[in-house]
């Protein structure tokens, strides 16, 4: 029989509040979902408001919070030593560049124009290839039957263009009482064909390029003019593209019986066909990555400040806040629900700031020689030694920096990027050379090759152990298959053929 007693037990455990939720929430959201976010908060909460709203003057809401969001490693500004005289020049050099790339990305900047133009170029809208082809269908003087099969085949293509699905299975959805075989749907299968782009409907890479060359246009390709050459090229595509793939042209030419220079040219023709003829049709709405950190050269180095374009400028209802602090308010709860969720909120939009400032400026200090030189000279960098500097969680850093951007002398690019695994061997400055700064490298150095005599990746190795990286011939391997970069065998017979 059990016993039931008591007992009193000491332990620890963390509880998330909901301002601790909120900030972990903010602090992982992109420029443009904190925008959303926000603007949801302003329209939900008639206590909150944005700098600029001239309807009621701010309210000081600091004694709420410390006016710096990360106290506990740093001192309030009213107890920092004055700088230096260069130290001063050099803030006011900073902040100087700064405005002006602060007009650059505010409305401010833009003015009116944006607002004035109706239409813009991103959100233009592109013209199917499903509509593409309706469109030539529509010209056409096929019967309604075959107008129709032609129709279903092209409801069937993926977005390169080819036909997802076999013609026996397309024939099989349909009601065998119609009377509709498979050998209809090939002979409509035959009209699409002859439609643009050229290898439309294809049923793999071999048939997709073959009707690219029975359908050249002779303007663009002048070579399908030589009866013999477009003879090779076609058999190429239809019986030998795995041979090709190999890079064996000794094989492949004895396959196909023809001269060197024949195949050479043949190779040539194919390599400026498109495995994927509807690609052009599918181009994406351009996406734009808006900097939250630019970076700054100065006299003591490179230095990384927020872009206050993006910063919202969030104050309390004075008008609101001043009705609350009556007596006759206290029965409205609601609204000092309101009033703590708007103090949440603009207290957590700024720690979310100050952490990515922060991370991003000790990103900064890690990678001078990146912003100077590029990325062979980006170190190795793990979200644990930031993690250590700044005496915070990783998880903490991996959310400061994911969809977070920064704008660079080599563009803008995601704060994840500067991280990098490190390996084993050491570089000619005798640290630890990154993954990225190799990989760099080596793309370099084949860009750079004699392309009648490309490197092997065991040449590959030994130049770089000449610049004093030392590396294993099966990284450079893995490294060179990241880059897409092919083989040796392969980049010489491309080369010939080019």
């Amino acid at each position: 029989m059990s016993r039931h007693f008591l007992e009193l037990r000491q332990g620890q455990h963390l509880t998330l509040t909901p301002a601790l939720q909120q900030s972990i929430r903010l602090l992982q959201l992109s420029t443009l979902d904190l925008e959303a976010e926000v603007s949801q908060a302003l329209a939900e909460n008639p206590l909150l408001e944005q700098e600029g709203d001239e309807s009621s003057a701010p309210v000081s809401v600091a004694p709420d919070w410390p006016a710096t969001t990360q106290a506990d490693d740093r001192a309030a500004p009213t107890e920092q030593t004055q700088d230096t005289e260069a130290a001063g020049a050099d803030r006011a050099e900073a902040e100087t560049d700064f405005e002006r790339d602060r007009l650059e990305y505010s409305a401010e900047g833009r003015g009116s124009r944006d607002d004035e133009s109706d239409t813009r170029p991103e959100t233009v809208r592109q013209v199917t290839l499903r509509e593409h082809l309706l469109a030539q269908l529509a010209m056409t003087r096929f019967s309604p039957r075959d107008a129709a099969l032609v129709e279903m085949l092209i409801d069937e293509l993926d977005d390169d263009g080819m036909l997802a699905s076999p013609i026996e299975e397309i024939a099989g959805w349909l009601d065998p009482a119609i009377g509709i075989e498979a050998d209809d749907f090939r002979a409509a299968l035959n009209l699409l064909h002859s439609f643009d782009p050229p290898g439309v409907g294809a049923r793999d890479l071999a048939e997709c390029l073959d009707l690219q060359l029975r359908y050249a246009d002779p303007a663009r390709f002048p070579e399908v003019r030589d009866a013999t050459l477009l003879s090779v090229a076609r058999a190429l595509c239809q019986r030998h593209l795995p041979l090709l793939a190999t890079g064996n042209m000794a094989r492949l030419r004895e396959a196909l019986a023809c001269e060197a220079d024949t195949l050479r040219r043949a190779h040539a023709l194919v390599l400026r066909l498109s495995p994927r003829p509807g690609s052009a049709w599918n181009v994406p709405a351009a996406e734009f990555a808006v900097p939250d950190v630019i970076v700054r050269k100065t006299r003591q180095g490179w230095v990384a400040m927020l872009n206050e374009a993006v910063v919202p400028r969030l104050r309390i209802n004075q008008l609101y806040a001043e009705a609350l602090g009556s007596p006759r308010a206290g029965t409205h709860s609601a609204l000092h629900g309101q009033l703590q969720e708007a103090r949440w909120l603009i207290r957590n939009v700024a720690q979310r700031f100050d952490t990515i400032q922060r991370v991003a400026q000790a990103i900064v200090i890690h990678q001078q020689n990146f912003f100077s030189k590029g990325w062979e000279a980006l170190r190795p960098l793990t979200l644990k030694d930031i993690a250590a500097e700044l005496g915070m969680h990783e998880s903490t850093i991996s959310r400061a920096t994911t969809q977070k951007f920064m704008l660079t002398p080599f563009g803008t690019l995601e704060l994840k990027r500067f991280f990098s695994a490190g390996l084993s061997a050491v570089s000619a400055g005798g640290e630890g050379a990154s993954a990225t700064s190799v990989q760099t490298r080596i793309q370099a150095l084949i860009v750079a090759e004699d392309r009648s005599r490309p490197l092997s990746d065991s040449q590959l190795v030994v130049l770089l152990e000449t610049e004093g990286v030392k590396i294993a011939r099966r990284t450079v391997a893995k490294y060179r298959e990241l880059l897409r970069i092919p083989t040796a065998p392969l980049r010489k017979s491309q080369a010939g053929a080019g």
